[in-house]
């Protein structure tokens, strides 16, 4: 097979702006589809066990196991090209710093309030958790947006962001929830949702990957000590990680970095910049790694298979097979050139944020308005598969047409 270059790569060398990468648009879309339809099918009734989450005290993992480190694993791919467009923006450490730390924060927040939103106490903050939590998620949506540049009014942008920010801190000071011995209680920062589990375990990736970017060894070195702390832990041979939260230890127990940092080795396989890449070499390294991830897997299956535990088995068998599947995204879509059948899901991978937030702000909003027929009906066997495929659809085609828009949001 001919060397090529990918067109990424060759803009980012030339430094000027960076398009988009398909096939990680397209893997990140497939992805949030996936994501959506397991959580819209989880109030489903009667379906086959593999359908669901696996139990915690089970030790098997189903794909709806997968959709989590696949997230995780995107985020480890988008980092080193993020990092490099950054600095070459600006080569300041301290903005880049400042950057990965806001960014975190929003997700963070972001997460909080999908996670606090139905569990708000009506009576002590005048309106019911959902109208809360959807007041929030539009407040962010201000601050985010990324705003058409106005000649007539070019302070607008900036207008409405501080309106957004403003709202999302008076509705936070406004929180309030029923708290266990009664009386209320503030933010539960216990669980940031899967939003704030990506702002920390993102943070601590960065923690590891910036200082050392350079250096090609660092990620694989990053990757097999967090697998080992991931191992050492699920043995119960560090104890440690068990007890700290991650507010204060960000790696918790390795898993949810390890998945980041894996995406990261992958993307230098198949992006790098100012290189020529042989797609061929590219694709069989590519599968060495998904075969050694997958095999160390299978050896430390006496450990569990468990995406509650975050076992190593579960972060080495999610490890292969994204890599496997990015693998034939890019032969299909950077190779090939076939990307037309991904017509749907593109908008969705290129408009992520608000593509996940998409769901929730339906649901708050039906809440809000006390609407419940649709959590009433189909909600077993096939018909509940054929409504949860109808409502995948139906938000990816409003991210497809809010995307169209130009309502984009940007962390």
């Amino acid at each position: 097979m001919t060397t090529i270059e990918n067109p990424h790569i060759a803009t980012l060398a030339a430094g000027k702006r960076t398009p988009r990468v398909v096939s990680i648009d397209i893997f990140r879309g497939l992805t949030i589809a996936v994501m959506i339809f397991v959580n819209e099918l989880s109030g489903v009734k009667g379906l086959p066990w593999w359908t669901y989450h696996a139990h915690a005290n089970e030790d098997v993992m189903t794909y709806v196991d997968m959709v989590f480190p696949f997230f995780l694993f995107i985020v480890g791919m988008s980092l080193p090209l993020s990092v490099a467009q950054r600095l070459k923006r600006s080569p300041s450490q301290v903005a880049l710093w400042l950057h990965v730390v806001l960014r975190s924060l929003g997700l963070l927040v972001l997460g909080l309030i999908l996670a606090n939103g139905e569990r708000g106490d009506a009576a002590r903050m005048g309106i019911s958790g959902s109208l809360w939590a959807l007041l929030a998620i539009i407040s962010a949506a201000l601050y985010l947006n990324t705003y058409a540049e106005s000649k007539s009014w070019p302070g607008y942008c900036t207008v409405l962001r501080m309106v957004g920010l403003a709202g999302v801190a008076v509705l936070f000071v406004l929180f309030r929830r029923p708290a266990p011995g009664g009386g209320f209680a503030w933010i539960d920062f216990s669980y940031p949702e899967i939003l704030g589990l990506i702002a920390i375990s993102y943070l601590a990736a960065a923690i590891l990957y910036i200082p050392t970017r350079r250096l090609s060894w660092a990620p694989p070195v990053w990757l097999g000590l967090l697998v080992a702390l991931c191992s050492f832990s699920s043995a119960k041979m560090l104890m440690f990680p068990q007890h700290l939260s991650l507010y204060v230890w960000p790696f918790g127990n390795g898993a949810m970095p390890a998945l980041i940092m894996a995406g990261t080795i992958t993307t230098s396989i198949f992006l790098r910049p100012g290189r020529e890449i042989n797609p061929r070499r590219a694709m069989t390294i590519a599968a060495g790694f998904a075969v050694l991830a997958l095999v160390a897997g299978f050896a430390l299956t006496p450990l569990g298979i468990s995406k509650i535990r975050a076992t190593p088995t579960w972060t080495l068998y999610s490890i292969g097979a994204a890599v496997l599947a990015y693998t034939l995204l890019y032969w299909i879509c950077d190779v090939k050139s076939w990307t037309r059948w991904a017509l749907l899901v593109r908008p969705a991978g290129s408009n992520t944020l608000l593509t996940y937030l998409l769901p929730d702000l339906w649901y708050f909003l039906l809440a809000s308005a006390g609407i419940t027929i649709l959590d009433a009906h189909f909600n077993m066997g096939w018909p509940g598969v054929v409504k949860t495929l109808a409502f995948t659809f139906f938000m990816l085609a409003l991210s497809a047409i809010l995307t169209k828009a130009k309502l984009r949001l940007q962390l």
